[in-house]
C-alpha cells in the first residue's frame, strides 16, 4: 500500500465537513430523507491503521452530533444513526431516514441487531455509552455497528 502523504491537510479538511451546515440538506417542513447517508472516509483510508480509522470515528461522531442538533427544527419522526462496518472502513456512514414518498419504509428495522453488543476496542474509549446506544448485526459477511443517540430516535 502506498504512504498516506498530506494527512495533516487531510485530517483539517475532514473536520471542516463535520457540520451540518457544510450539507445541503432542508430540514423544514417539505424536507425528507430516504436512507440519505454520507460516508466521511470514502477512500477507505481508516483499513489502513488504527488511528486513520479512530480519526474518522471521532469525525462522524461530531457530524452526528450536528445533524442531531439541527434535527430539532424537523417537524416530524426520523431515525439517525451512524453505521460503522469491521472490515471496511470506506462503508461507514451517518444516515437520516424520515418518512417520504418514494417508499413505504419508515420506521426503518434492522433485525437481529444485538444492543447488547461488546465494543470492539479499537474505538470503545470514543463513545459515551450515557449518550449513545450501540449495537451490533451481521450482514453478510460484515460485521456492523450502530451508534444510535439516546435523545431524539425512533428505533431502529
Amino acid at each position: 500500500m502506498k504512504k498516506f502523504r498530506g494527512k495533516k491537510r487531510y485530517f483539517r479538511h475532514l473536520w471542516r465537513e463535520t457540520s451540518a451546515e457544510q450539507y445541503d440538506i432542508d430540514f423544514g417542513k417539505e424536507g425528507w430523507f430516504d436512507m440519505w447517508h454520507i460516508h466521511l472516509d470514502l477512500f477507505g483510508l481508516g483499513n489502513q491503521s488504527v488511528k486513520v480509522r479512530r480519526e474518522h470515528i471521532k469525525a462522524q461522531i461530531a457530524l452526528y452530533q450536528s445533524l442531531l442538533d439541527k434535527h430539532g427544527t424537523l417537524e416530524k419522526p426520523y431515525q439517525s444513526w451512524i453505521e460503522l462496518v469491521d472490515e471496511d472502513a470506506g462503508l461507514d456512514s451517518i444516515y437520516i431516514h424520515t418518512p417520504n414518498p418514494n417508499e413505504d419504509n419508515f420506521p426503518l428495522k434492522i433485525a437481529n441487531i444485538n444492543w447488547n453488543c461488546l465494543i470492539p476496542k479499537d474505538f470503545e474509549d470514543l463513545l459515551n455509552l450515557n449518550e449513545f446506544y450501540i449495537g451490533h448485526y451481521k450482514c453478510e459477511s460484515n460485521n456492523n455497528y450502530i451508534i444510535q443517540s439516546k435523545n431524539n430516535r425512533v428505533q431502529l
